[in-house]
């Protein structure tokens, strides 16, 4: 914390609403009259659905700025309009994401995060991991994290998930991170967890489905390797997308090279999705999303 923020509450402000004059105007308005001092704003203006979307980070002045639920009732009388279908959240920076990460066997997204968790670079408290497999709960065990093993079959899935969604509601988790989780959610779990899961797969062109995707795509003499992170609904790996990565490769690349660089580009998607989820940078607007990063 720095000299200008010491002793001060910093708090991050999301809002939507349609288009209008004024907007910016009212937010910077209300929080100056409450001796908040913008630190950060950025703004998008969507043209062509008309919606309006803003990210400001604020800090407090102490004995003179209201309290973070007093602030948050006075925001929501002064600035919404039934016209604007105004939509706003405020979160304080010091409160720490609770995130549940699931795997399966291979480990290098889930070791990515828990290395960047470990030396504070991904601000977020990991409540647990689960797996459908039990290869990995000594990399878990080593972090102090608790891991929980539910196989899942056919027959078992409605189960599985549904004690899933007790480990969710136990551990208060705010988002859930699929980091190489081999299974396909069902429907139903996917509208319970909609807008706080995020999944990574790899993207080529054209796409190659089924096992070893990059030795199709090493067949097929791809020059782009890549990777994508969305939010996780019902069409499989066709959700919001929040961050792609991509890196470029040639004729000398062998299989195993293409799997090397397929992790690598996962691991980086993945990170950068989580962190703009975590720092609530992210905004969900039908299909897509809006990222200020």
């Amino acid at each position: 914390m720095s000299v200008m923020t010491e002793g001060k509450n910093i708090y991050v402000l999301k809002a939507s609403c349609k288009g209008a004059i004024g907007t910016v105007a009212r937010i910077s308005s209300f929080l100056a009259e409450r001796h908040c001092y913008i630190m950060e704003m950025a703004q998008f203006d969507d043209i062509l659905t008309g919606q309006f979307f803003v990210r400001t980070v604020f800090s407090t002045t102490p004995g003179k700025t209201p309290a973070l639920e007093e602030l948050k009732q006075a925001f929501d009388k002064a600035l919404p309009s039934a016209e604007q279908d105004f939509e706003w959240e405020v979160h304080d920076t010091l409160v720490r994401p609770k995130v549940l990460l699931m795997v399966s066997k291979f480990d290098h997204c889930l070791d990515d995060l828990l290395y960047r968790h470990r030396t504070g670079d991904l601000k977020m408290d990991v409540t647990a991991i689960v797996s459908n497999h039990p290869d990995l709960k000594s990399l878990a065990d080593w972090h102090g994290i608790p891991y929980h093993h539910l196989p899942v079959t056919a027959e078992t899935k409605a189960a599985q998930e549904e004690r899933l969604m007790e480990l969710v509601a136990e551990t208060g988790t705010d988002l859930i991170v699929l980091a190489r989780y081999m299974q396909v959610l069902s429907q139903d779990l996917c509208r319970k967890l909609s807008g706080r899961a995020i999944n990574i797969h790899h993207s080529f062109l054209p796409g190659f489905k089924g096992a070893k995707p990059y030795h199709q795509a090493h067949e097929r003499g791809v020059k782009l390797i890549g990777a994508t992170a969305h939010y996780v609904t019902s069409d499989l790996d066709e959700g919001p997308i929040i961050e792609q990565a991509v890196e470029r490769v040639d004729h000398t690349y062998r299989p195993e090279n293409l799997v090397a660089v397929g992790r690598d580009t996962e691991c980086l998607a993945l990170a950068r999705a989580v962190r703009y989820h975590i720092e609530h940078r992210v905004f969900l607007t039908g299909n897509k999303t809006v990222v200020f990063r």
